[in-house]
């Protein structure tokens, strides 16, 4: 049955229900089932509530774009507490997003690749997303540079290499993760994905050293 909404407080807690309905749907069934009516259902309300609290399916999408970049953020700083060598900085940050793509992979997907063709968020809002991840790898890229840890004239441009390998890295750990293990190659398990990672982090870094 439909939620009669008529205070802020209702609307904000109706708005809350449809975003984790459609992190369920997301997660359970993925990106193309992403429609109105299975998004009410699974929030027992009906399409009407979406229009009221998002506008529509697009801004919807957004709101999920967003709030995984939120999720993304934390997973990224979390395993930064305690740790001030900027090296391992570097690492934590790198871990934490693997952690992150490995553990919500469909979230992941809409976020970096077009699951959906007729979703593409605005450059304002992919820049906003971005940033919000990105400069904690450009902070601790500016303090090795810093400490003369890594040889970097211009620390935002490393810390982009950094990401890109990063991203490189777990995106095609995913691919494979999705397919039954190929004996015998570099990624046919977890333990394995992760050193991956730590071993083409540290190549790069030393060669920025």
């Amino acid at each position: 049955m439909a939620r009669a909404v008529s205070t802020p407080k209702e609307l904000g807690a109706l708005r809350q229900s449809l975003l984790d309905a459609a992190m369920r749907v997301l997660r359970e069934q993925g990106a193309v089932n992403l429609t109105l009516r299975r998004i009410a259902d699974a929030a027992g309300t009906s399409t009407m509530g979406i229009y009221t609290c998002f506008g529509g399916r697009t801004a919807l999408l957004e709101a999920i774009y967003q709030y995984g970049f939120r999720l993304l953020h934390e997973a990224m700083t979390t395993p930064l507490d305690g740790r001030s060598d900027p090296v391992a900085r570097i690492m934590a940050v790198a871990h934490g997003y693997r952690q992150f793509a490995l553990s919500d992979p469909a979230l992941y997907a809409l976020m970096f690749e077009r699951p959906l063709p007729d979703f593409d968020p605005s450059p304002q809002q992919r820049e906003d997303a971005l940033r919000l991840c990105f400069d904690l790898l450009t902070e601790a890229t500016e303090a090795a540079a810093q400490a003369t840890v890594i040889h970097a004239t211009n620390p935002r441009r490393a810390a982009y290499l950094i990401w890109t390998t990063i991203h490189g890295l777990v995106s095609i750990e995913l691919t494979c993760s999705h397919r039954s293990p190929l004996p015998g190659w570099f990624l046919n398990s977890p333990e394995e994905g992760e050193r991956i990672l730590s071993d083409g982090m540290r190549a790069l870094l030393s060669g920025l050293t």
